[in-house]
């Protein structure tokens, strides 16, 4: 599947999911996070959890759920990434992130992570932006961090015991919220 594009052929476009995208969203987001295709990326927490990452009935929730979205990217007809926006108040959620693990560091998550804080600064009107993950992935972070979000130290408990969010390989696992403003840009 990774070899089918081209790492840098074709213009992005960005659309709201709809149901019809489950089949094709729901092993995207398995495959840039969880098994061995996960390897071939960076973003993967195999070494950390089993199992699923999501399911269709995950997929659908976010689909379907008032004030939110599954923001789907496409090149060239194909769907290569999505991320989840929820308006949460003054604040937007950024979540279920999944670039294609073969288009990995290239750039192309920089640019789906800017246009989804564009997305959400100019159909919600939020001030800020807020994501969780998981505490243990300082690679991960480092990135975020890298791209203006700021760790705060809040934690919450991974949902040990519930598979639907994976099965843990370690006991310390929890996720951290990290924030960052959405300036909105000089006219």
């Amino acid at each position: 599947m990774d070899t089918a594009l081209p790492r840098d052929s074709g213009e992005l476009s960005y659309r709201d999911a709809v149901e019809a995208d489950i089949p094709a969203l729901v092993p995207l987001i398995e495959s840039a996070y969880r098994g061995d295709s996960s390897r071939s990326g960076w973003t993967t927490e195999a070494d950390i959890l089993n199992g699923q990452r999501t399911d269709p009935e995950g997929v659908r929730e976010v689909i379907t759920a008032p004030g939110s979205t599954l923001l789907v990217v496409e090149r060239d007809g194909e769907l290569i990434a999505c991320c989840q926006l929820e308006h949460r108040g003054e604040n937007a959620y950024f979540g279920m992130f999944a670039v294609r693990p073969g288009l990995q560091g290239a750039g192309l998550g920089r640019q789906v992570m800017a246009e989804a804080e564009r997305h959400a600064r100019e159909r919600w009107g939020v001030s800020e932006m807020h994501m969780t993950v998981i505490s243990v992935r300082d690679e991960l972070i480092a990135w975020y961090e890298r791209r203006g979000y700021r760790r705060t130290g809040k934690l919450s408990p991974f949902p040990y015991g519930d598979e639907r969010f994976g099965i843990p390989q370690r006991e310390d696992l929890a996720f951290e919220l990290l924030v960052k403003p959405l300036v909105r840009p000089l006219a």
